[in-house]
């Protein structure tokens, strides 16, 4: 299982790419199946048109986002699932400034 930090204020993308057992560059059938299998800070996935990227969207809490991919190996008739999964830790973004600004003025 691949895994990636990132903070509540980013996202990240992941890919897929399909190799034979050699290493080859492989096709799948149809278009992968993008799945978040557990979440509880409201994470969500992008995936692009053709399945073989997807963005990992953090939600506003820290969380565990933990995701599948899967495709169709068989190019003919049967169905032969590959699946690929992986998790993105979410932790709470930093303060960098503080913030500093200025009321109006009052008399003392």
């Amino acid at each position: 299982m691949e895994e990636k930090t990132i903070t509540n204020e980013q996202k990240v993308p992941a890919t897929i790419a399909p190799k034979t057992l050699s290493g080859k560059v492989a096709k799948v059938d149809g278009v992968p199946v993008w799945t978040i299998t557990s979440t509880s800070g409201g994470g969500t996935l992008e995936v692009a048109s053709d399945g073989m990227s997807a963005f990992i969207v953090s939600g506003d809490a820290p969380d565990e986002i933990n995701f599948t991919a899967e495709a169709d190996a068989d190019l003919g008739q049967g169905v032969v699932s590959i699946i690929a999964s992986g998790r993105v830790i979410v932790e709470g973004a930093m303060a960098v400034n503080l913030g500093l600004g200025f009321g109006e003025a009052v008399p003392k």
